[in-house]
């Protein structure tokens, strides 16, 4: 508690009738904001990151005052990227009174939590489930109280196929995707869908499973087929083996991929001379000149003695758009909390301007990212056709 929030408490008396009561002035003056992460686990090197975004978000906005003249309350648990701990974790946010939840991270987790916190009316802010249609359920109703600032896959997945055809010139693409992962196949098919109306052919397809280490099998097979361009829709630590590996025996076609792949650790994996002529779309880039980008990157350094990556910033994002629709609801209070995430228009985040649609996903372009080196060499806007 900063000597500026607790000066505005005592002015206005509280803190002395309480003490007086023998009650907590924290359980009345903040107000509780709930994060559901893999911060041990399989998915840990997603969760991590996200943490450390909410945590800064929530940090600055309580240096700056707070909202609604009121301090914020972290309040965070580790759902071990377990879907039954991550339920377990919802309840207990639930029951220690949080108005909103930022998290999880992947898109299962995500929905294992989302009865809980639908039928609590608690807002939560996903910051990278880009799973289609997550947002309504299996009778195909809208979830009243959860939304996300990520991109569908399918998005992702055209924005990638037609980029392919158009920019990269390529007729033939080869396809390796994760069967363990539900974004990895919905990429892989928005993929499919968009290379083929642009004129292009899928020659192979073949499929990994998360944890694998060794890809010689299937990159062997691919150096036997003819073909452009090769989509890998994974994540990072898969991403970066099987470049690596892929680079060693001999692939010299461009690889594309998903915001999966927007990791220092994708790098450090496949090492910098091999993560070259690469191609991703994401959300966010440490080398954007927009102002509040470069302010994020700063802070985030000094905050964690590192560069945030895209899961950092898209966390930071949805953090920020909670905070940004507690204070336009005018009170803490979640049903007009939801109505102002609903009435989002044009909000300003690191990973870019962005509304909410009637399906509570966000209205914004992707980045192209294309790596030389192990190093970023552009990055460029785009939107599907």
């Amino acid at each position: 508690m900063n000597l500026k929030f607790v000066k505005k408490v005592m002015a206005t008396g509280l803190v002395l009738a309480q003490l007086a009561m023998g009650l907590s002035v924290q359980a009345e003056e903040t107000i509780k904001i709930g994060g559901n992460f893999e911060l041990s686990g399989a998915t840990a090197s997603y969760g991590t990151p996200m943490s450390k975004g909410v945590r800064l978000a929530i940090k600055q906005a309580n240096e700056a005052g707070g909202v609604l003249g009121k301090q914020l309350e972290y309040i965070e648990y580790d759902n071990r990227s377990d879907l039954t701990e991550t339920v377990s974790v919802a309840k207990r946010l639930v029951g220690e009174g949080v108005v909103g939840v930022v998290g999880p991270a992947p898109s299962g987790n995500v929905l294992a939590q989302m009865p809980v916190l639908e039928e609590a009316q608690v807002p939560s802010v996903a910051p990278a489930a880009t799973l289609d249609g997550i947002t309504y359920n299996d009778r195909g109703e809208l979830y009243k109280y959860f939304f996300r600032v990520a991109f569908e896959d399918s998005y992702q997945g055209s924005l990638a196929g037609q980029y392919a055809v158009n920019q990269l010139q390529a007729k033939r693409a080869a396809l390796v995707s994760d069967q363990a992962v539900d974004s990895s196949l919905g990429l892989a098919d928005a993929f499919k869908e968009s290379f083929t109306e642009a004129g292009g052919e899928i020659v192979y397809t073949d499929s990994i499973q998360s944890g694998d280490t060794d890809f010689t099998a299937t990159i062997s097979s691919l150096l036997s087929q003819d073909f452009d361009v090769l989509y890998l829709p994974l994540y990072y630590n898969e991403a970066g083996l099987f470049i690596k590996q892929a680079r060693e025996l001999g692939l010299t076609q461009p690889i594309i991929g998903g915001d999966g792949l927007h990791s220092p650790t994708l790098i450090d994996l496949a090492s910098p001379q091999y993560a070259t002529d690469i191609y991703f779309t994401s959300h966010f880039s440490t080398t954007s000149d927009v102002e509040a980008v470069q302010t994020f990157v700063k802070d985030y350094q000094e905050e964690y003695g590192e560069e945030p990556d895209t899961f950092s910033a898209t966390a930071y994002d949805a953090a920020c758009l909670l905070l940004d629709a507690i204070e336009r609801a005018g009170e803490a209070e979640p049903t007009s909390i939801k109505a102002a995430l609903e009435a989002t228009q044009d909000f300003e985040g690191v990973t870019g301007v962005f509304s909410v649609d009637e399906h509570h996903n966000p209205v914004k372009a992707a980045l192209m990212i294309k790596l030389e080196n192990g190093t970023i060499a552009s990055t460029e806007y785009v939107e599907a056709e």
